[in-house]
Order: structure tokens, then sequence, then C-alpha cells
């Protein structure tokens, strides 16, 4: 089965080819004889009932400062597309909000992953409240009296926007801290979204960890352990990815979602746990395929792909 693929992502200059897991998402369709076609968000347009992309078509390498070669820019109409793969970069804003919307009216005769409107209706930070017994005390407020108040419940608290991605403008406070009034003043002043609050898990020191199911099963996990000055275990802001195994309480969070992300469409989710709570689902843009092949001795990405082209071939079934 050759397929014609488009990858909408941020620009392909910007790949980190030992950590990007688009990257190895791309060299899997390549090795599989798939056409590879990219685009970012900004080159997506509704013309006249038709959704298009001005789309480049490229081959991808293993190869430090040449690891692509693109053609020149087309205009491709990508309901001709078999399909496309969404995987442009957090945050979860209004550009992303429409970029779901136009891939909607492709979906399902062009399959996309994930599913743009279970991605649309899953920001990672809000989808998990659907598994409330699942995760630690938490609060969703604009309110500052909420905040305080769940501050004196719960002492260590962690306040992180929304809508936010990658670490950033999370911050941990404990209880003596005089920094919070401050704070909220300052998110109100460059964001117009509602906070989240959890209670600190102390555990993070220990590691905060990425399990990706694949079609609503657990495929595999990395543990991320935070620098010693913070309390964010990201790895593109000093987190150290090291192996890990599924314990009881991993697979008991996965059996209780997996069904769930599988009915919705969702082949590449990436959740975090720490200290056996459920944090987040992230269903946008989620990573770690390389760190755990890497570890484990397996091949996510190929995995991924045999439900892609399963759901393909099934579809076509289908419709014939």
């Amino acid at each position: 089965m050759s397929l014609a693929v488009a990858i909408q992502m941020d620009p392909l200059e910007q790949i980190d080819i030992d950590t990007d897991s688009t990257f190895v998402l791309g060299l899997e369709a390549q090795q599989r004889g798939h056409a590879l076609y990219h685009y970012t968000p900004y080159d997506l347009s509704y013309r006249h009932g038709r959704i298009v992309a001005r789309a480049r078509p490229f081959v991808l390498r293993r190869e430090h400062g040449n690891h692509f070669t693109a053609g020149a820019p087309e205009t491709i109409d990508l309901a001709a597309m078999d399909v496309v793969l969404m995987r442009q970069d957090p945050p979860f804003n209004l550009a992303y909000i429409s970029a779901t919307h136009l891939l909607d009216r492709i979906h399902p005769e062009t399959l996309v992953v994930n599913d743009p409107t279970s991605v649309r209706n899953a920001p990672e930070k809000l989808f998990v409240t659907q598994f409330a017994e699942l995760m630690p005390p938490t609060l969703i407020t604009y309110d500052l009296e909420e905040i305080k108040a769940f501050r004196r419940e719960q002492g260590d608290i962690v306040v992180k926007p929304l809508y936010g991605n990658g670490g950033n403008g999370v911050f941990h406070l404990r209880p003596e801290d005089t920094n919070l009034n401050s704070l909220i003043e300052f998110f109100r002043g460059v964001l117009d979204e509602p906070l989240m609050v959890q209670r600190y898990l102390p555990e993070v020191r220990q590691g905060d960890k990425r399990i990706v199911l694949i079609d609503g099963e657990a495929a595999g996990a990395i543990n991320r352990i935070p620098p010693p000055d913070d309390a964010r275990a990201n790895l593109h802001i000093g987190g150290k990815a090291v192996k890990a195994g599924l314990d009881a309480r991993d697979r008991e969070i996965c059996e209780a979602i997996g069904p769930v992300l599988k009915a919705r469409g969702l082949v590449f989710v990436g959740i975090d746990v720490i200290g056996g709570w459920l944090t987040e689902i992230n269903v946008t843009s989620p990573t770690g395929l390389q760190e755990i092949d890497r570890f484990d001795g397996v091949s996510l990405e190929a995995r991924i792909w045999d439900v892609i082209e399963a759901r393909r071939a099934e579809h076509r079934g289908t419709a014939a």
C-alpha cells in the first residue's frame, strides 16, 4: 500500500533529528514507500469548498545538518491525500482550533491523525478532567479567592496556564510563598484563560513519567527527571530521560482511558503520570517515540503506521 501523506507541522528546518517524534514518523512512512508532503498550519486554506495547502514534497535522512530535501512548493488538495498527520507543536490556541475545523472538512475520507474533532475537544489539561478519579486534587478557575482557598487546603501547589505547553508558565508555590497575588496579576496581564492549580506532587523529584498509548494501548514509557533547581521535568528545559517500565498503577490508568482514546480516533497519545497520578493527556503533538525506541529496542513509529494503514484500508473497504 503506497500512500500520499501530508504532514502538517512546524518548519522542517527546526527538526531535532535525535528527539523529534514527527521525524521518525516521517522516516517510517518513507521506508514503507509512502510519498511525503510538508506544510505548516499557515499554509492551510479553505478555497471554494476545498481544503488546500501550499506544500512541498520532501524526503528525510538521519544526517545532522542535512536531514531533508524538499521540492518546490505546490498547492495540493488535501482531499487527494490518503493521510494527514496533524503534528504542529502547541500552544493550543485559536490557530490550532481553526486548523482542526478545516481538517474536519476532509476527515475521514482523508484520514487525519489524530482525529481533528477529538483533538479540538480534548485539550490536554481539560480532557484529563474526564478521569477525575485518576487525578491529583485539581482546581480550574479564574478566581483568585478560589485559588487561595485551594492552597489553604492543599499546602504546596502548582499553578499553570490551562492551555500552556512544554512547562512554560508552570510555578510551584509553597504555603509560605508570598508571590501568589502578583503571579495571578501577571497571568491576568498576559493571558485571558483560566488557570489550572494542582496539589504539588513531591514524587516529581523521582520523575514525571511519559507513557505513550497507540490506538488506546500502552506501548512504552520513559521517566523524565527534573533538574535539581527546577520542578519541571520537560526534556527541552533540562529534564533527563531515563528508562522506565509500566507498573500496576500505570496499567490501571491506561486501561481506564485507553478505550476512550481508541473510540475517539486518538491514535498517538502521550500521558503524564507523577506518583501514580494522571496529570495530562497529550493529544495535539505528543513526543517520546525516539527515547522509548532507544531504551526498549522497539519501533513505536512502526506500530503507529500499522494502525494508520489498517484504518486507511478498512475505510477504503467500507467505501467500496
